[in-house]
């Protein structure tokens, strides 16, 4: 069900997993969302440009660029660095929190997320900084 008041958000997901990917999509979609995928931090970078997304879901353990990579560049670049970002990851450990934190992204997910999971952040981080 659609809540009539809640806004529509561009959230760009980036994840190597199809699987992730996918589920990302259907949870955000299902909510009212537009989204965009990226199977990596090069074509995430591609795509951050053209999407101008409101918020980012980076996994961290990817080929080429890596999460923390990712992150680090889009927060560097003026035009995107107030992007909100979530880092995701399979790993739940201090140091990949401390080092996602380091890079720039607001908060970290553990995969598997649930939908509820995913649509928190969305909430939190989105709506909260469109208040301000």
């Amino acid at each position: 069900m659609l809540n009539q008041d809640l806004q529509s958000y561009k959230v760009l997901v980036i994840d190597d997993s199809n699987t992730i990917r996918r589920s990302a999509e259907i949870f955000l979609t299902q909510a009212g969302h537009r989204v965009m995928l990226a199977e990596d931090g090069f074509d995430a970078l591609a795509k951050v440009g053209e999407f101008e997304p409101d918020l980012i879901f980076c996994d961290i353990l990817m080929p080429r660029l890596d999460g923390y990579k990712t992150c680090t560049v889009i927060k560097q670049n003026p035009k995107y660095g107030s992007i909100p970002i979530v880092m995701l990851s399979s790993k739940d450990g201090v140091f990949d929190r401390a080092r996602g934190r380091i890079a720039g992204s607001q908060d970290y997910m553990t995969k598997p997320f649930t939908k509820q999971e995913m649509l928190q952040a969305v909430t939190r981080y989105v709506q909260a900084g469109s208040e301000d």
